[in-house]
């Protein structure tokens, strides 16, 4: 059975794309999988009592060495904020190549906490920086000196004792620069470095809250039991920074959507299924139940989400146990056809991800396709005709160039960078201020605008010549020639219509990095929490591919 690839101007939506969950495929699982083989070390752990001070750890195999430097300070209250602006953390990091020298430490201990005013050098690859959820850190430091453990409703209520505010890579403020590295195995997949940052903070935070407590009260303090450590995450709040990072890199988000669906492909045109497959599977649907309910959010968007998603669910354990067979040919390719005709959007993703479950061998080749050299498609193929370009549009936009952008609801929003908030912001057209300083990330419209544009010229004109007096649609004219060549390289949706909901984007691109549960707190931002449920550091070498659905909450 030939199983054709699902149909990009379904898939690219954004309702669908803000409906995706994480899978095999993730950054964070093929980063713990890709890092399982190698060592991994506490170097150094010089902090004082109450938690402030330097600690290295490292993975290390053969020559290689990757370390991550810690820098926890003392900050006070009012200084302590997630926004772009910020300028203090409570503890600032960077993933440096190699062993770090003394000289290194001072030499970043001094560049580190400024982030983005400090200066890195070729040696260092990552920077980040994160501030404690003091409520729940403080509530542990408290219960552990005490020989306690902390209550289990409030870690479960929060999911971490430190949030990033940001993670640097790819020669930002003097980091490498990507082709130092790009030829290393071991970091081929997208964002393997900013992974492996974020879990090694892990670890991090549960030996700083050890120390603290055990310096609190040396006589009866414990350290924090290591099942609870392993449901604490690293926490996130995203904002619409992450937007235009996903309109930008098409050919990226193309080859991530395009490995993806391919995995899908290859399941559903597996002709028998293994028994112990079916029932990998089957078990993963059923625990993943369990995370379903323990997702706390206040938003009422969300939560309309979850309920359809968990009834869906429950609906599919229903029909798996009552009236599927796996035993028949194609199994998966019924249950997905079952799936897009009884089940919503959020749940028809959430099962295709699972669906990836049992079959490393499909989905482990992918994993190695998903970064994309972007500079090689930037290039506008100047002696092509605008007969070729016409074709593309109404080819690969159907949907796009039937939107009338005459219509005050179809350009109702504008997406600009705040001049005070240093981030990128959406805002209404006709009530605020700024439009004159919006972002080209209305591919849309521009890709409207250049259609209408070309019905007025020759087919046979060449595009060098359209180019002259056209400058202002290069950027579109350059996607039309991407998506020519990468199908799901381009959102199929209106993002300044007056009912965009912009987290769809960043749920997009969190799927991929590995969140598992989102909580929106408002359209236009959210928070996550990564590697809650992970294998921590000493049980990499052998730990359970499945983790994500047997949460410990």
């Amino acid at each position: 059975m030939n199983i054709k690839l699902r149909d990009p101007n379904i898939i690219m939506k954004l309702s669908r794309l803000g409906s995706f969950h994480q899978s095999r495929l993730s950054f964070l699982r093929s980063f713990l999988s890709e890092f399982k083989d190698w060592d991994y070390e506490r170097d150094l752990f010089d902090l004082d009592e109450k938690g402030y001070g330097t600690a290295v750890y490292s993975f290390k195999k053969k020559d290689r060495v990757y370390s991550l430097v810690c820098f926890a300070n003392k900050i006070d209250d009012n200084e302590r904020s997630d926004r772009v602006i910020a300028t203090k953390w409570d503890a600032a990091f960077t993933l440096h190549d190699g062993v770090p020298s003394k000289k290194d430490i001072e030499r970043l201990r001094n560049e580190v906490p400024k982030q983005e005013v400090g200066r890195l050098s070729y040696k260092e690859l990552t920077l980040s920086r994160a501030n404690k959820s003091v409520r729940v850190f403080d509530h542990v430091v408290e219960n552990l000196s005490k020989g306690i453990q902390p209550d289990l409703n409030l870690i479960e209520k929060v999911g971490y004792l430190y949030r990033t505010t940001a993670v640097y890579g790819s020669g930002k403020f003097g980091l490498a620069d990507r082709f130092r590295i790009k030829n290393r195995e071991e970091i081929n997949g997208p964002f393997r470095l900013e992974m492996m940052l974020v879990y090694l903070v892990r670890q991090f935070t549960f030996d700083q809250v050890n120390h603290v407590a055990k310096n609190k009260n040396p006589k009866f303090a414990i350290k924090l039991d290591p099942k609870i450590c392993k449901n604490l995450g690293i926490g996130n709040s995203t904002g619409l920074g992450m937007a235009p990072f996903i309109v930008n890199h098409p050919t990226l988000l193309n080859n991530w959507i395009f490995c993806r669906e391919t995995a899908l492909k290859k399941i559903r045109e597996l002709k028998n299924v293994k028994a112990k497959d079916a029932d990998l599977f089957i078990n993963c649907v059923r625990n993943s139940i369990k995370n379903i309910t323990s997702w706390n959010t206040e938003s009422e968007y969300q939560l309309n989400k979850i309920k359809l998603l968990l009834e869906d669910v429950r609906k599919l354990i229903n029909y798996l146990e009552k009236q599927f067979n796996f035993q028949k040919d194609y199994p998966f390719n019924e249950l997905y056809l079952w799936l897009e005709k009884e089940t919503c959007e959020e749940c028809i993703e959430y099962i295709v991800s699972i669906m990836m479950e049992p079959f490393g061998e499909i989905i482990q080749p992918l994993i190695k396709k998903m970064s994309s050299d972007e500079e090689k498609y930037f290039n506008i193929p100047t002696d092509r005709t605008l007969g070729d370009l016409k074709v593309i549009l109404e080819k690969k936009y159907p949907n796009i160039l039937t939107i009338d952008f005459e219509k005050k609801e179809n350009h109702k929003k504008f997406w600009f960078i705040s001049k005070n908030k240093e981030e990128p912001r959406i805002a209404d057209r006709f009530e605020e201020h700024g439009s004159d300083l919006e972002q080209p990330l209305a591919i849309a419209r521009d890709i409207n605008r250049l259609y209408n544009r070309l019905l007025s010229f020759k087919k046979d004109l060449k595009i060098s010549q359209f180019l002259i007096d056209h400058e202002d649609l290069r950027h579109v004219i350059r996607r039309a020639f991407i998506i020519e060549k990468f199908p799901y390289s381009e959102i199929q949706d209106n993002t300044i219509n007056e009912n965009v909901v912009p987290i769809d984007m960043l749920r997009l691109k969190l799927s991929f990095f590995g969140a598992l549960k989102f909580d929106p707190r408002s359209d236009k931002w959210l928070r996550i929490c990564m590697f809650q449920g992970a294998p921590l550091p000493n049980e990499l070498k052998n730990y359970d591919e499945q983790w994500v659905y047997k949460s410990l909450n």
